[in-house]
């Protein structure tokens, strides 16, 4: 599937989400991906987020971040 197409799939799923407000919004979108997007699309939508992320409204993006995790190598934060 195209980068643009994923990206109109995940800025459409955001829109829907939107009305939860930011503080809410983020998490419900990245839950729907994780839910019914099949493992090679999310592979697909974190290299697009890594490559820059044209396209992807900003609630999109932090949830897509919030999703992926840490980027390889970054420690994670003590508790």
């Amino acid at each position: 599937m195209s980068p643009d197409k994923l990206v109109y799939m995940a800025n459409q799923i955001g829109k829907f989400f939107a009305s939860q407000g930011a503080g809410k919004a983020p998490a419900a979108i990245a839950e729907h991906i994780q839910q019914f997007w099949e493992p090679r699309m999310r592979s697909a939508i974190f290299a697009h987020l890594d490559a820059g992320g044209a396209g992807l409204d900003p609630l999109v993006r932090e949830a897509i971040a919030k999703l992926r995790g840490p980027p390889h190598g970054e420690a994670q934060a003590a508790h």
